[in-house]
């Protein structure tokens, strides 16, 4: 198949920021190349903001809130303007697919069919379930008149991934504007490039200036600022539990409103008497989709003990035939890892496994695709076998495509292995026996458990973790929750 390539210009904008309604350079003019994991190359160069810049971006999106239009736009308002932004992502789906493919490694299969129609879906969810927000009137003793509203924080900043630098934006960005607040969004310095594709059609939309402003940069520079700073209210953030925690306790000097969406150690749970083929087919998905990128990533494989032998067999045939390729190739399913970075981090954990104690079955290596740039951030689809979940590779989180397979006896077995973890994101329940499930997915201490299925993902359900994984939810009107604050008021009647 045809490879999808860029245009020599992907970005109308590039190396600058977005403030205020303007494309401005960086006040020092310092750019980076933004580097592609199929090859190496340089995409565009992409603006580092510095302190200045986060302050200037701050102030935009607070005159915005304070003096500019936004917040006291009807819902209904602001429901028409966001389903424009939208309408244009859908206008420009494959454009903006093929951006977080070249920029992240993610196959051009998924962001064209996955990332970039949710991201028009949650604008258009978020224009629809904002008009739905609203107060209540209450009867207190006495005979007085009291009644609650929801209004708005204020200054919202978004802290972002890797992973999914479309979709967890979107994720924040809707329902934060949808609920009035205005946004300073900070991508990934190693996948920019949709989150400012995003701003340009925000500007297309006639979005007011100063509502959505974009900087790029060094993530703990600008992290540092933006965490502190005393014009913003409310850090929404996804990323890792250590940064997280580092966040939370910035966050604390001002009494920012936090969420956070952090790692997880996600057990995919496999019960004998469960259809064995679609067990296959889920497991091999949960680990290996996204190349393992993916918070929720189904990295512990517990198989009932009738069934791991046969399941152990089929998994490492399944992914000793899988081999990367480029993820512009409309046919690949799985493409490089996102950084080099990350890529070490993936290597040095194989180590760690075979140390252990851990038996490596499959995988365990980068790889370069015939034909492809020695540049490639491609690493081998790895399973381990004979793995005790008080390991390293069974504990930590690897944030890649490396599946780690333990055995249990018992259906309290499974139940005490799954929660035996710091984290608590998701987790997957196969069986057929509808009891079992329900009891099984009762006691599991996550934020979501899938039965029978696993990733799936919709802007009207809500998720977020439970213990190391975070707090605070996204998506669903529960997301617009955590935008939102309560004022009462009374009126006397006297």
């Amino acid at each position: 198949m045809t490879k999808r390539a860029l245009s020599d210009q992907p970005l109308a904008n590039p190396g600058k920021l977005f403030i205020g309604g303007t494309w401005v350079p960086a006040r020092d003019g310092r750019t980076e190349p933004d580097i592609s994991p199929v090859d190496g190359q340089e995409i565009v160069p992409v603006a580092q903001a510095a302190a200045a810049d986060a302050d200037a971006a701050v102030a935009a999106a607070r005159t915005a809130y304070e003096e500019g239009p936004w917040s006291r736009l009807s819902a209904q308002e602001r429901a028409l303007r966001l389903n424009r932004v939208g309408e244009l992502i859908e206008r420009d789906l494959e454009e903006i697919a093929l951006l977080e493919t070249v920029d992240m490694g993610k196959p051009f299969a998924f962001s064209s069919t996955v990332d970039a129609p949710m991201a028009a879906q949650l604008m258009h969810y978020y224009a629809g379930a904002v008009t739905r927000v609203d107060g209540s009137s209450r009867a207190p003793a006495g005979g007085q008149l009291a009644y609650t509203l929801r209004e708005p924080l204020g200054v919202v900043c978004a802290i972002t991934p890797f992973n999914f630098p479309l979709l967890l934006s979107m994720t924040k960005i809707a329902p934060a504007l949808a609920a009035g607040n205005t946004v300073v969004h900070k991508p990934s310095p190693a996948t920019p490039l949709t989150a400012l594709k995003i701003a340009e059609l925000f500007q297309e939309a006639e979005i007011p200036d100063g509502v959505l402003n974009v900087i790029t940069g060094p993530g703990v520079e600008l992290g540092e600022t933006l965490t502190g700073h005393p014009g913003i209210d409310k850090i929404a953030f996804t990323g890792s539990t250590s940064v997280g925690q580092s966040i939370i306790r910035k966050a604390a000097g001002t009494l920012k409103k936090v969420t956070m969406e952090l790692g997880g150690k996600s057990a995919n749970i496999v019960f004998a008497d469960a259809d064995l083929d679609a067990a296959e087919e889920l497991a091999f998905f949960g680990i290996y989709y996204n190349k393992g990128e993916i918070c929720t990533a189904g990295s512990r494989l517990l198989l009932h003990r009738p069934i791991h032998d046969e399941m152990v067999e089929r998994l490492v045939a399944r992914a000793a035939a899988l081999r990367p390729g480029d993820p512009r190739d409309p046919d690949t399913l799985f493409g490089p890892l996102a950084h080099r970075g990350q890529f070490d981090k993936v290597s040095s954990y194989i180590e760690v496994g075979e140390k252990e104690g851990a038996v490596l079955r499959v995988g365990g290596t980068g790889w370069t695709p015939e034909g492809a740039s020695s540049e490639g951030l491609y690493f081998l689809p790895t399973i381990f076998t004979g793995v005790d979940n008080g390991m390293r590779i069974a504990q930590e989180e690897i944030f890649g495509p490396v599946l780690s397979i333990i055995p249990f006896d018992t259906e309290e077995d499974a139940v005490r292995i799954a929660n035996d973890s710091a984290y608590g994101l998701a987790a997957g329940v196969h069986t057929k026996d509808l009891r079992r499930a329900h009891r099984v997915a009762s006691q599991i201490k996550a934020g979501t458990v899938w039965v029978n299925c696993y990733n799936q993902y919709d802007p009207a359900v809500p998720y977020g973790g439970y213990k190391a994984s975070g707090y605070g939810r996204e998506c669903g009107p529960e997301s617009l929750e955590s935008y939102t604050q309560t004022k009462s008021v009374w009126i006397g009647m006297d």
